[in-house]
């Protein structure tokens, strides 16, 4: 398996500017690439500071030039915010520019004041990412393709650019929804979860559902594709922890608050940072991620992929207001401290294999 970072390009406040944040995200990247990670991942957010990076596929094709071996991913496209001609010929064209390296992360969104702006009703975003999904395999595997859903009408037409991946580059589907992790094994894809804020026993539940899943699709659970996404932070210094977990609970809070309408705007598109009910204190979360010191960090880390038996782990570690020295020296120390350390770990261990099955949890 390999390690992957998670960049969000968040603006906590506007002590740096917007230039400033792409910049740092792109230093990341190139760091990234030379400590041999296998994959950058980047988000897309519209309208607010909870995420600055309107296009990811534009960034990984800026990426792409500044970088050698590193793969590069969309974390995610919101699919139901495209047109599908569009995306498919930008996925080819990305794919082109970075040589083979591109990862398509795909999902349908949540935040509800994202979709009121694009004019998009955010209750048919799942049906929409469907049919968005049915495309992207047609118009980037076959040489010409037509589509007839509900949502989306394409005649006949030929995309010209041509992906380098075959058939296609890997598709990597966002979501815990029983709908959409069966679309994903059904058709071979990755199944790229996050941890959020729980623990190993929301991990032990995330795999059950992807093994009873593929059970149902009569495939071999131990071959699904699987990414975890966590939010990890090592140091030996408690109060640089304390630090991390605070952005954490930042981050948490805006998303939430963007979720359920409830943003208060305080300055153009810069979102309040107000309490979520039932929040987790910031000694649960200590306890529940992976976060401490060095340690700590590569003890959980080992626990967690034992548990969930990814193929790919992705931590985020750039969140809130964190300077960027800091975020550059937390990749070196996972570059070669924890990672190869990890790596040792786990190098022996057996392959998965599914518990008994259990009934799927309503989507």
């Amino acid at each position: 398996m390999d390690f992957g970072i998670f960049i969000l390009m968040q603006q906590r406040n506007k002590h740096k500017t917007s230039y400033q944040i792409l910049k740092d995200a792109v230093e990341q990247t190139r760091l990234a690439d030379e400590l041999g990670f296998g994959a950058a991942w980047y988000a897309e957010h519209h309208f607010s500071n909870y995420g600055l990076c309107s296009s990811p596929l534009t960034m990984i094709a800026h990426c792409a030039a500044v970088t050698r071996r590193i793969r590069l991913g969309t974390g995610i496209v919101v699919a139901p915010l495209y047109t599908p001609a569009r995306l498919i010929a930008d996925v080819a064209m990305v794919d082109q520019l970075s040589d083979g390296r591109l990862n398509v992360g795909i999902g349908s969104g949540y935040q509800q004041f994202e979709f009121e702006r694009f004019g998009v009703s955010l209750g048919e975003a799942k049906q929409r990412t469907l049919e968005m999904l049915d495309m992207l395999e047609l118009g980037l595997k076959q040489p010409k393709f037509s589509y007839e859903g509900e949502f989306y009408r394409q005649p006949t037409s030929a995309i010209s650019q041509r992906a380098v991946q075959k058939p296609m580059p890997p598709l990597w589907i966002t979501s815990v929804d029983p709908t959409f992790v069966t679309r994903a094994v059904r058709s071979g894809h990755h199944v790229f979860v996050s941890g959020g804020d729980g623990g190993l026993e929301k991990l032990q539940q995330t795999r059950a559902l992807i093994d009873k899943v593929a059970l149902q699709e009569g495939k071999d659970p131990a071959k699904v594709q699987v990414g975890l996404l966590r939010a990890a932070y090592a140091s030996d210094n408690k109060a640089e922890v304390d630090r991390y977990l605070d952005c954490s609970r930042y981050q948490r809070r805006i998303a939430m608050s963007l979720k359920r309408r409830t943003a208060q705007i305080a300055d153009d598109y810069q979102v309040e940072e107000a309490i979520v009910e039932g929040e987790p204190t910031l000694e649960e979360s200590r306890a529940l991620l992976p976060v401490g010191s060095v340690d700590t960090v590569i003890e959980r880390v080992v626990r967690e992929i034992r548990t969930l038996k990814p193929v790919h782990y992705c931590f985020q570690t750039q969140m809130g207001d964190f300077d960027q020295a800091t975020m550059l020296r937390q990749l070196e120390l996972w570059g070669k401290v924890i990672i190869p350390t990890v790596q040792q770990e786990i190098a022996n261990d057996p392959p998965h294999v599914a518990d008994a099955p259990r009934e799927l949890a309503p989507a």
